[in-house]
């Protein structure tokens, strides 16, 4: 802690998290039982956290008031810090066996407009090896997420009860016919998608893998990318 922010709020509790003996902010998340991305936006001043300050400074053993607002720094005693399992078997399974745990939604099925993820209901989670991850993509684990194929379009190459990894993290249609995670016209789809130029701008061409399913044009700003399809697991029958 030899850079420490004490002028910022998100600075104050990064040094309190880190002196109470949570080593990163993903840790620390999990133990709170929010969304690391959530919390981490907490610590870069992103958001601010006046809701959660109260228990924040009883989880840290350090006045809520001095998180928000600054000062001298408290004199407390640092709380105990935390043992692996602890809070549960997710920190029994990241931090000790290199497990992570991918957040599944259910894409079909969007409660905003698809435009972020934290639209779409969530419906468990599902454990993969950390070095697994790595060797598909080097996005933040937090930026993955797993969903189920629906219906037909995209056979044969996914099939009703694939599991499909999304990497929201990449949202910018760079190459044409890739796989994509997106919503449109209110529905949540897997297809490929082409970037295609007319008079009136720039639009998608929305594909389906299924020749008896037809393409569909659309506008692009009505068409919402959530992630690219970086992984398909499959059971055999």
């Amino acid at each position: 802690m030899g850079d420490d922010d004490f002028e910022s709020a998100g600075g104050r509790l990064k040094w309190a998290r880190e002196r109470a003996g949570f080593e990163d902010a993903a840790q620390f998340a999990r133990a709170l039982r929010i969304k690391e991305v959530t919390y981490r936006a907490y610590e870069n001043n992103q958001n601010g956290y006046a809701k959660h300050a109260q228990e924040f400074g009883e989880k840290l053993n350090i006045p809520p008031k001095w998180l928000l607002r600054g000062g001298p720094i408290p004199d407390t005693d640092p709380p105990e810090p935390p043992q692996p399992g602890e809070f549960g078997t997710p920190e029994l399974l990241t931090d000790r066996y290199g497990i992570e745990l991918v957040r599944q939604v259910d894409i079909s099925y969007a409660m905003g407009d698809g435009a972020v993820v934290e639209d779409y209901p969530e419906t468990g989670f599902m454990p993969f090896q950390r070095e697994f991850l790595r060797s598909i993509t080097r996005s933040p684990i937090s930026r993955l997420i797993l969903a189920t194929g629906h219906g037909e379009s995209m056979e044969p190459t996914l099939l009703r009860s694939d599991m499909i990894l999304i990497d929201t993290a990449q949202s910018r249609v760079a190459h044409q016919d890739q796989i994509w995670a997106l919503t449109y016209a209110g529905a949540g789809m897997i297809k490929r998608l082409r970037r295609i130029k007319g008079a009136g701008g720039d639009s998608y061409l929305i594909l389906s893998d299924n020749p008896s399913v037809p393409p569909q044009e659309a506008d692009f700003e009505d068409v919402h990318i959530v992630g690219k399809v970086v992984w398909v697991g499959r059971r055999m029958s």
